[in-house]
């Protein structure tokens, strides 16, 4: 394990930084976007309401790694080029949203009726209600499944080694085919992994008790 570790140090240094990179990029995205997708799906509006559900069936349905498949062999072929990375990137981003905004969607509606209600008669409209009332209740409550999705999210980035996106996954399987020591290599990367993961479930479980 050691002489793996000193041997392909640059390798695994350059997958953990593109490991790092695309479950940060897909976080901030994705939950911005679970937000919106939730707030499609609770707002009274049943066309929004129907978009949202849409979305949200059809991607929490579909196996990531087909969704990634599609970005990585279809888009360049009719679309645009994009890298393995990019590809990797945004079929994450559009998976993880699906699961987020089930989340929020969650929270939102597990916030009591009366909360809106007794915005709306202090003159709030809708959407401040929404924004200043019942969103941050909703978050206070939804923190650990969001702690679980996100955990999940850089476990999930792993799908990254299939399209060549040069992540944990991708340098473990590299260094596997030199060394022929597969239990060794996969054994560094799952440490590694652990060092990302770990850190994260501490810090939701310290901010629900914060929260709380």
């Amino acid at each position: 394990m050691i002489r793996i570790f000193n041997d392909f140090s640059s390798q695994l240094f350059a997958g953990f930084g593109w490991t790092i990179l695309s479950s940060l990029l897909t976080l901030v995205f994705s939950l911005i976007f679970g937000i919106l997708l939730a707030l499609l799906e609770v707002i009274p509006n049943k066309i929004a309401n129907r978009i949202g559900r849409i979305y949200v069936e059809i991607f929490r349905n579909i196996p990531l790694l087909i969704i990634v498949m599609f970005f990585y062999l279809i888009v360049p072929k009719y679309f645009v080029q994009i890298d393995g990375f990019t590809a990797g990137t945004i079929g994450l981003f559009l998976y993880t949203s699906a699961f987020i905004a089930e989340i929020i969607r969650s929270g939102i509606q597990s916030v009591s009726q009366g909360q809106m209600e007794g915005a709306r008669s202090t003159g709030m409209t809708y959407s401040q209600a929404m924004r200043y009332v019942i969103l941050p209740q909703a978050l206070k409550i939804v923190i650990p499944p969001l702690g679980n999705q996100f955990v999940n999210l850089i476990k999930d980035s792993s799908i990254l080694a299939f399209v060549a996106g040069f992540d944990l996954m991708y340098q473990a399987n590299a260094i596997a085919s030199v060394t022929f020591d597969t239990f060794n290599s996969y054994f560094v990367i799952g440490i590694l992994y652990l060092i990302i993961t770990m850190p994260l479930s501490y810090y939701m479980r310290h901010l629900e008790k914060k929260m709380a």
